[in-house]
């Protein structure tokens, strides 16, 4: 039984850039007594052992010696945790036998997965399992897609309190942002465009706003990807990196919750540039940057902790009723977004699991359908991020 485990959380990858990130996290916010029991695991007990002590985490921490090739290691640490927490990626490389291996035995399981042709894979191959078993597996833990993901859901509960329904139009404006990729996400990007190169098929699922809904197609989309001026924010707005995989999420959400949202619901995210001529001229640069297919970070590599502190990001969220009513909300948080507030974000996802093991049944999920309010609660309270109503 997975309520009987020794172990809450285990974060797979504690000595890589992100998962020492976690690792710290959950330290210091839990400590070796607190309400979470959870240990750190990796391919090496001595990388282990030197990460343990050099960032002052105390001996009591289990440490699990675990690798992707081997795949009875794999099962041990399943079998001894309610909860994988992992950041080994990309996904698409190393995360198909824990996905299975999670989905066949009952464990929970949240990533920080970026790469929507994977996890359609994983969807059609280990849903139904992951169902039949208990499994919560909650893709999609850090800052794509959770600040959008809960952003809409947040919106939506308030558009039922102040306008007596949800909406069937929301817009995901990227108001600012401090701070750069992980090497992880770089490393997922090239992967992704690696593999659509060697198969056709991928493109589709990638160019399909859909490819999340187990088959359900909605409404035409916005294509997002060239520059414009936003009438209702005058300014200017253009593509945003991350709206590919936050979309498909958010519409996987939408058909999770039942289309509450609509079965016509329509859903895109920019990047505000500011406005007038320099405005539409940021815009296009946007546009125009290719850097992240040749910026040679690797995963493992990240910023300075004064970089992480003095990150942030703003994320504003547009609700428009049918009648032309319409309302805002903000998703803010208090670190850069690829590193310092994803280790929280992911960390608290985790924790979110353990201690509501009500909330969802088994299945492949998003953030917003499996943990929801209890989740924004959680990063609220504990991860500095910020949910508000602007009008």
């Amino acid at each position: 039984m997975k309520s009987s485990r020794e172990l809450d959380v285990v974060v797979y990858g504690a000595t890589g850039f992100t998962g020492r990130l976690v690792a710290e996290y959950l330290n210091n916010q839990y400590g070796v007594n607190g309400e979470i029991k959870w240990a750190m695991a990796g391919r090496s007990q001595a990388k282990l052992e030197s990460v343990r002590d050099e960032m002052g985490i105390a001996k009591e921490i289990p440490l699990l010696v675990a690798d992707a090739d081997d795949q009875s290691s794999i099962d041990a640490m399943v079998l001894r945790s309610k909860v994988i927490l992992t950041t080994v990626g990309p996904y698409q490389l190393h995360g198909k036998e824990l996905v299975a291996t999670c989905a066949e035995q009952g464990t929970d399981y949240v990533d920080l997965c970026g790469e929507p042709a994977w996890m359609h894979k994983m969807i059609a191959a280990h849903g139904e399992r992951a169902k039949a078993s208990g499994a919560r597996i909650v893709f999609s833990c850090g800052f794509d897609s959770i600040p959008f993901d809960l952003g809409v859901l947040f919106l939506q509960h308030t558009a039922e309190q102040q306008l007596g329904g949800m909406v069937p139009r929301v817009k995901g404006r990227v108001r600012s942002m401090q701070g750069t990729f992980s090497g992880g996400t770089l490393a997922s990007f090239r992967a992704t465009m690696a593999a659509a190169g060697r198969d056709p098929e991928m493109i589709k699922v990638l160019r399909n706003p859909f490819a999340l809904s187990d088959g359900f197609v909605g409404a035409d989309q916005p294509l997002g990807n060239q520059p414009e001026f936003d009438e209702s924010l005058q300014s200017w707005i253009a593509p945003f990196i991350m709206a590919s995989i936050n979309t498909k999420n958010i519409h996987r959400s939408n058909k999770l919750l039942g289309h509450a949202y609509g079965a016509d619901f329509v859903y895109d995210e920019m990047l505000v540039t500011g406005p007038g001529e320099r405005g539409e001229a940021v815009a296009k640069a946007v546009m125009e940057d290719t850097s992240m297919a040749t910026d040679p970070r690797q995963p493992g590599e990240g910023p300075s902790l004064e970089e992480r502190v003095n990150g942030h990001y703003d994320v504003l969220m547009i609700g428009e009723a049918a009648d032309g009513r319409s309302l805002r909300v903000s998703v803010k948080g208090d670190m850069d977004p690829g590193y310092g507030s994803t280790a929280k974000m992911i960390a608290e996802s985790a924790v979110c699991l353990v201690l509501n093991p009500q909330l969802a049944g088994g299945g492949i999920w998003t953030p917003a359908p499996a943990m929801g309010t209890a989740l924004i609660e959680r990063l609220q309270a504990n991860a500095g991020l910020t949910f508000a109503v602007e009008s």
